[in-house]
């Protein structure tokens, strides 16, 4: 499956640990689960214009959410499992997510 750069990237992850990394010159990102790191690194670099140093990948599962009934059996789903990118850049560059907001 041949993805462009523009579907790879879904939308950027913005926490308490995502704004104590960017200090560090890391970004977290929501990608496509079938995006490998050497696409990520692409798209990155092509969308903000920067350098990538290194790419960390994580599949995260979905969680089990469970809602209960006044009477009766519970009513159990499951969120949806997606992948995270950790980004280094190279020292001197940045991306400004605020102001892609």
């Amino acid at each position: 499956m041949e993805l462009t750069y523009q579907e790879i990237i879904r939308r950027p992850l913005i926490t308490e640990k995502n704004t104590r990394l960017m200090e560090m010159n890391q970004y977290m990102f929501e990608v496509h689960p079938a995006a490998n790191k050497i696409q990520i690194k692409e798209a990155i670099e092509r969308t903000f214009n920067v350098k990538v140093k290194k790419v960390n990948t994580m599949n995260v599962r979905g969680k089990v959410r469970r809602r209960f009934r006044k009477r009766g059996a519970p009513i159990v789903g499951r969120e949806r499992s997606w992948k995270k990118a950790i980004v280094t850049l190279e020292p001197g560059y940045t991306i400004d997510l605020f102001s892609q907001l």
